[in-house]
């Protein structure tokens, strides 16, 4: 939560004391605690004289020796290698072939940045290439990260949307795939196509058969696969698994698992472990002509090296302690209690706000968001466009103001086929998601209420603004 006083600058008393921001993944701001293991080792990194003390434990100790050991100097304070430390760098290999159950992974391929975003940026930036009179484009997902249009406008890349489908759990659909790419070829030069698994915002998970379709688009339209998996250790949903787009890659025969071009990327911000200000992620590349690998190191060398803090986060993150080691009962009760945490708010979540009168959500499935539809006031919709805005937009910004609640727009990137959304983050505390939820009711039935409750269907028993909140309790 973020503080603020109760009057604003004009003096006008506030009904709240504190604003709650759920609108972005930031599960510490939010109040969720860090893992012990990892600040106990950084702690020892930061602080070498730490090492011999046995008020912690013997595993902390080792490893924070053994990281020490990797860094120039045995010093957190130096520089390292552009693409990353190469102790850590391994590390994630061995965790991908264990993730993916024996399919390969090799130090050389992956690159550390600060941050996942950061190594998007380089590839989309290596696609891009020298400018020329047609612009460079990349199909990207309506909806998706509300950060993904001002990377590419950064990186001189256009995005061209394709829809998911949203009655079917925001799936990505091939027919969607086609009609975006046909479209983006009268203004541009589709190269690559952008996928986030588990969906971001949308809690969406594809299974294999899903994957592999993706997969097939891009063998026959020649493009480069860029594959955002950085809530793979955030899937809840009943019965399903993350499945990695490399594995299903690489069990798809030669004819693709040697010639489709891919980057996955991963991030310690966005793991259940939540350290965003860390700074680290990291990205796999996968059939990439290595002269071309050399121009992505050559990228990275602009930010000299990622905080090197982060990078030993990341390791941490990647290879937990054993069950043989001190540390482990205590960091696999942590990790298991925030996952748990995860799952029940994204299901407290969606039961409550499929009840709330004028709203609907898809049930998540993964990820740290859920996305509500809002079915708002025409009155609403029509006032939002003599201020020159979109109607959840306005939506939101009448909520922090009354509410304190800062919860973010569906249509920040880009509004989905005319409709309105919400996001929301549930990787919070458990009152703190009861809060929101309190809130966000008691301002969207206020809405409801301030413009017109003509609007509301009440030809059916129970659907009054006042019934329907009733069942919200």
């Amino acid at each position: 939560m973020t503080s603020l006083l109760r009057e604003d600058p004009r003096g006008v008393l506030k009904p709240f004391s504190e604003v709650i921001d759920v609108s972005s993944a930031d599960p510490h701001q939010a109040g969720v605690k860090p893992i012990s293991f990892v600040r106990q080792v950084l702690a020892v990194c930061l602080h070498p004289v730490l090492l011999p003390d046995d008020g912690l434990p013997l595993d902390v100790r080792l490893r924070a020796q053994r990281l020490l050991e990797a860094c120039d100097g045995e010093s957190v304070g130096s520089y390292t290698a552009s693409c990353g430390l190469l102790q850590v760098q391994h590390t994630i290999a061995k965790f991908i072939t264990r993730r993916d159950a024996g399919v390969p992974s090799f130090f050389q391929n992956i690159f550390i940045s600060s941050g996942s975003q950061r190594a998007l940026t380089v590839v989309v930036k290596l696609l891009v290439g020298e400018k020329d009179r047609t612009q460079t484009g990349v199909l990207v997902p309506q909806p998706g990260p509300h950060t993904l249009q001002t990377l590419l406008d950064e990186a001189g890349a256009r995005p061209v949307l394709y829809r998911l489908k949203e009655d079917r759990g925001w799936a990505v659909d091939p027919e969607e795939l086609r009609l975006a790419l046909k479209a983006a070829r009268q203004c541009c030069r589709p190269r690559a196509i952008y996928i986030s698994n588990p969906g971001n915002p949308t809690g969406h998970l594809q299974d294999r058969h899903s994957i592999e379709e993706v997969i097939k688009f891009a063998a026959a339209e020649r493009l480069f696969l860029l594959v955002d998996e950085i809530y793979q250790d955030s899937v809840y949903g009943q019965g399903i698994e993350f499945v990695s787009y490399k594995k299903v890659l690489l069990e798809m025969g030669q004819s693709y698992s040697d010639t489709v071009e891919m980057a996955s990327f991963n991030s310690l911000s966005n793991s259940v472990t939540g350290e965003c200000g860390l700074r680290a992620g990291y990205m796999e590349l996968v059939n990439m002509d290595p002269d071309v690998m050399l121009f992505a190191e050559t990228l990275l060398c602009m930010d000299i090296s990622a905080p090197v803090l982060g990078q030993l986060a990341l390791e941490l993150m990647v290879d937990p302690p054993k069950r043989c080691d001190a540390s482990y009962n205590t960091y696999a009760q942590e990790i298991l209690s925030n996952q748990i945490t995860l799952a029940q708010n994204a299901e407290r979540a969606w039961m409550l706000l499929n009840v709330f009168p004028g709203m609907s959500c898809q049930r998540a499935m993964g990820g740290v968001y859920v996305y509500p539809r809002l079915d708002l006031p025409s009155k609403m919709v029509k006032k939002a466009q003599t201020l020159g805005l979109e109607a959840d937009v306005l939506y939101c910004q009448k909520l922090l103001e009354e509410e304190g609640l800062w919860i973010g727009a569906g249509c920040e990137n880009g509004s989905t086929n005319g409709s309105f959304h919400l996001r929301v983050c549930v990787m919070v505390p458990p009152t703190t998601l009861e809060e929101v939820l309190a809130r966000l009711r008691a301002f969207h039935l206020r809405v409801l209420d301030t413009f017109s409750h003509r609007e509301i269907d009440t030809s059916l028993p129970g659907s009054s603004v006042s019934s329907r909140y009733n069942r919200c309790n």
